[in-house]
């Protein structure tokens, strides 16, 4: 097959994400309540910023706001990550970033699949941020082996989604008729099935370990469990869910709000309770399901992200028990230390951006300045922050746990296990500061050689 009636890799991720959107909205009603409230929001805040609206729009950043999504899945075993790899690839979606969640109790680790290069993020910058359970950090032995031999009898995908996962391996990529058919395959994989696998005393014993377990181990699929919308003003947002009858999270996760946002602010509408049928005849509930938002900042060097853990974990203590405004007062008064200017950010290598030339920096002859802090006091080059596509384990972990009822098992605590989920993968893991550091660097040099000087250092 000629490449030229392939579809990209963008195109795909882009019909799956919003057959996916759509999929939820039938399933979640309240889903498509948060659009509408996030999209409302949104267009307040840019008429009301027209510097933010003009900025964004400069950077590609307004074309991808109204499509931009992460969802969020969790699957059992090996084999079901390894393949989940292969069927994201289709899309474009590289697993970036290794997240231990069992530091906060929650008995996962994860990774986000999601484009790398600027123009697929630019196209749709689509994630899925997937969790392995880790069947190890079950107690009781018995619980244990029960939940492996239930996972083995399930096969979470389609025949057609494998048989056309194999296809596009083999020639390179899907056919548009292909393409339809493989968002069709592989959104099964994803959709809610109210009918569990096990018995209603098999649930509950894997609930009372912990609710995650169950949600992964008792159903035919990792239905996905929220999709995202990303909004420009997140702390409006949570004002107006209740209004719009969502049972908003108690408090907003990550950073605090500030002149110059950083890494991603989350918060949610709650878990709904589901009708759930189980073997045997009997009826009972699942909550599983919710509603996300986010606000994304710029990306952190490590420099800037060890401050940022340093000033996440000083403030614990300050902001435990608060309501959401008292919980972002004392959390905006620890991180006062962080620095809330471009600037200073840029200066101080605390945060990753991208160099451009001005107009005035294609038309001027700068001589041989190699300095960008020159050439961007001259108005040669503008700096922009890098927007950090990632994720953040304390902030998912806070977000799990609010939607499994606040509960928390500190057995699973503190077991990273980078090598054992990159063997379960089948693949090495993207380190993210290394993708922002070589756009950085790449922007840098760009810039320099369209000057027609030497590489920066």
């Amino acid at each position: 097959m000629s490449t030229t009636s392939l579809v990209s890799p963008d195109d795909i991720r882009d019909r799956f994400s919003k057959a996916m959107s759509a999929m939820y909205q039938a399933e979640v009603p309240q889903y498509e309540t948060l659009l509408e409230l996030v999209e409302e929001v949104n267009r307040e805040t840019l008429e009301r910023d027209s510097a933010l609206a003009e900025r964004l729009a400069a950077h590609d950043e307004l074309n991808r706001l109204g499509v931009e999504r992460h969802g969020a899945i969790r699957v059992g075993t090996a084999e079901e990550l390894a393949m989940l790899r292969r069927l994201f690839a289709v899309m474009g979606m590289h697993p970036v970033g290794y997240y231990d969640l069992s530091e906060a109790g929650v008995p996962v680790h994860s990774t986000a699949f999601r484009p790398i290069d600027d123009a697929a993020l630019s196209r749709n910058p689509f994630r899925v941020f997937t969790s392995l359970l880790r069947l190890e950090l079950i107690e009781s032995p018995t619980l244990r082996e029960r939940a492996a031999s239930i996972l083995a009898e399930r096969d979470i995908f389609t025949a057609g989604a494998r048989e056309l996962i194999a296809l596009s391996e083999s020639q390179g990529g899907l056919s548009d008729e292909q393409a339809d058919r493989f968002v069709a395959e592989a959104l099964e994989t994803f959709r809610w099935h109210r009918d569990a696998t096990v018995d209603l005393d098999t649930y509950e014993a894997l609930h009372a370990e912990h609710r995650l377990i169950a949600d992964v181990v008792c159903f035919r699929g990792p239905h996905i469990n929220h999709l995202t919308p990303r909004t420009l003003d997140i702390d409006e947002v949570q004002k107006r869910m209740p209004a719009a009858g969502m049972n908003a999270k108690e408090v907003i996760e990550g950073p605090p709000r500030r002149h110059c946002p950083i890494l991603l602010r989350q918060t949610s509408f709650k878990a709904l309770e589901e009708p759930t049928h189980f073997k045997g005849e009997r009826q009972g509930t699942h909550t599983a399901r919710f509603g996300e938002i986010e606000q994304r900042g710029v990306a952190l060097t490590g420099k800037g992200r060890a401050l940022y853990d340093r000033l996440l974990g000083a403030s614990r203590d300050k902001t435990q028990g608060l309501a959401n405004e008292a919980h972002q007062q004392a959390l905006a008064e620890v991180f006062a230390e962080f620095p809330d200017d471009d600037a200073t950010l840029r200066r101080e290598e605390l945060a990753f951006f991208e160099y451009r030339l001005t107009d005035a920096g294609h038309a001027a002859d700068a001589g041989h300045e190699t300095d960008l802090d020159a050439l961007i006091a001259q108005g040669l080059v503008t700096a922009r922050p890098i927007t950090y596509e990632d994720f953040l384990p304390v902030s998912a972990a806070g977000i799990f746990q609010s939607n499994l009822g606040g509960t928390q098992n500190d057995a699973c605590a503190g077991h990273a296990n980078k090598g054992a989920f990159e063997a379960a993968l089948g693949a090495t893991v993207t380190d993210e500061l290394t993708l922002y550091a070589e756009r950085e660097i790449a922007s840098k040099e760009r810039v320099l050689k369209t000057l027609g000087r030497a590489t920066a250092d």
